[in-house]
């Protein structure tokens, strides 16, 4: 656990060098942890949580006046703000890691060479990761608790508007590392809200650091992926769309697209863009709209759309490139299933895409010709989370190709090596 000592550094440079030793010296004992022992702290931290919840709410307090104060966007604050019953889902989230499969030690592939060589590839942790994160402080436990079951110390740096409650998070988090006997310092939170601590930790920490995985904003993402010298697993912007064909089913299309918008304006799941089949123009495009309406959403539309239906807002071309993470959609109609992938291969962020319809080659079509890392079929785009994918928590959604793709859990936080056994094999 960070001492005075270390929270007094007047060197931010110091400091952090300093944590990634203590990460780096944590992430031997952690890695060869057994299951018992991880569980055992991981249903302590969420015991500690639960306990701590005055304590956390009271810290929360101060975050949310802070961000009201600094004029936080309503996305901003909602991800911010915790309730009981959002302490609760942290604590619930914790307990559900804790009984996920272990993936350490898994042996995912085996084979016998005509040699008499045994091969298996097998799970290992990562090592170190560095989280650097910003307003979402459930993130400190879900970021924790996952590097943690998969055998890696961490290190959090979270934003400066959470500050109080990740710091009340993460006491938590302790608490249940020493109580099982674990290095407390296998999850470390940055003391200092410096903007020059993330530059340190993109320098990889002395070799510290295995991997970053930067969780919050387009500017934060960018920066990450422009300065750091580890491997990143990138999470950009969630510039997700909706496409209805015209043989989606009315209710069902009403229904998602409403949720997929409006459940939670300000995750990165929620959908940003609509695009609706020109042959739908006279069955879906307006219920659609009317329905969003309704719901508070206010409508970015095409002049496709405005031509056909006209006085909503008009769409610029900056809003197919916008994750707005309000009650915002821009709406577009394109020329059938081979429009909606062309709109979608030009403006996604390869976050995550659904298709409503019923006709089975639209589906097949969509989700062959399009790459990103969540696709769905009659399903809204709030599901693009781990904890609906049956993987716990997760750290984020990673957009790139290279290791971790789509929500980032357990699994995606492990490498892995190869055993070879042998009976006196020598190379001729």
């Amino acid at each position: 656990m960070l001492d005075k000592a270390k929270a007094n550094h007047t060197d931010i440079d110091a400091l952090m060098l300093d944590i990634g030793r203590s990460a780096r010296a944590a992430a031997r004992p952690l890695a060869i942890a057994p299951t018992e022992q991880k569980n055992a702290a991981l249903v302590a931290m969420a015991d500690a949580i639960l306990a701590g919840e005055e304590a956390i709410l009271a810290a929360n307090a101060m975050d949310v006046a802070n961000g009201k104060a600094s004029g936080l966007t309503g996305s901003f604050m909602d991800r911010l703000m915790l309730d009981s019953d959002r302490v609760a889902a942290i604590a619930k989230g914790i307990r559900e890691v804790a009984e996920l499969k272990d993936p350490v030690g898994e042996v995912i592939a085996a084979w016998e060479r005509p040699n008499g060589l045994k091969i298996e590839r097998v799970r290992t942790p990562l090592g170190v990761i560095g989280v650097i994160y910003e307003s979402r402080p459930n993130v400190t436990a879900d970021a924790g608790a996952l590097c943690l079951k998969a055998g890696n110390a961490v290190i959090l740096r979270g934003g400066s508007d959470s500050v109080h409650s990740s710091r009340a998070i993460h006491a938590c988090l302790v608490k249940g590392l020493e109580k099982a006997g674990l290095p407390a310092d296998a999850i470390q939170l940055v003391p200092v809200t410096d903007r020059s601590a993330v530059g340190a930790m993109l320098t990889g920490l002395g070799g510290a650091i295995d991997v970053i995985v930067p969780r919050g904003g387009k500017s934060l993402v960018a920066r990450v992926q422009s300065e750091a010298r580890v491997p990143v697993f990138a999470h950009l912007e969630g510039l997700c769309h909706i496409y209805v064909d015209a043989s989606a089913d009315l209710e069902m299309a009403k229904k998602i697209v409403v949720n997929s918008k409006m459940r939670r304006t300000g995750i990165c799941g929620a959908a940003e863009t609509l695009l609706v089949d020109s042959a739908a123009i006279g069955t879906h495009l307006m219920p659609l709209l009317e329905a969003l309406t309704e719901a508070g959403c206010e409508i970015r539309a095409s002049a496709a759309v405005l031509k056909v239906h006209p006085g909503f807002k008009a769409a610029t071309e900056e809003d197919w490139r916008t994750e707005y993470l309000d009650a915002i959609i821009a709406v577009a109609i394109v020329d059938g299933v081979s429009g909606a992938i062309d709109h979608i291969n030009r403006y996604s962020s390869n976050h995550t895409e659904a298709v409503l319809a019923e006709d089975s080659e639209v589906v097949e079509r969509f989700f062959n010709e399009i790459d990103s890392a969540i696709l769905l079929h009659n399903a809204s785009t709030q599901f693009a989370d781990g904890g609906e994918f049956g993987m716990g928590a997760e750290i984020g959604i990673a957009t790139g190709k290279m290791h971790a793709r789509g929500p980032v859990g357990v699994e995606q936080l492990t490498s892995f090596k190869y055993r070879v056994r042998g009976t006196g094999q020598v190379r001729p």
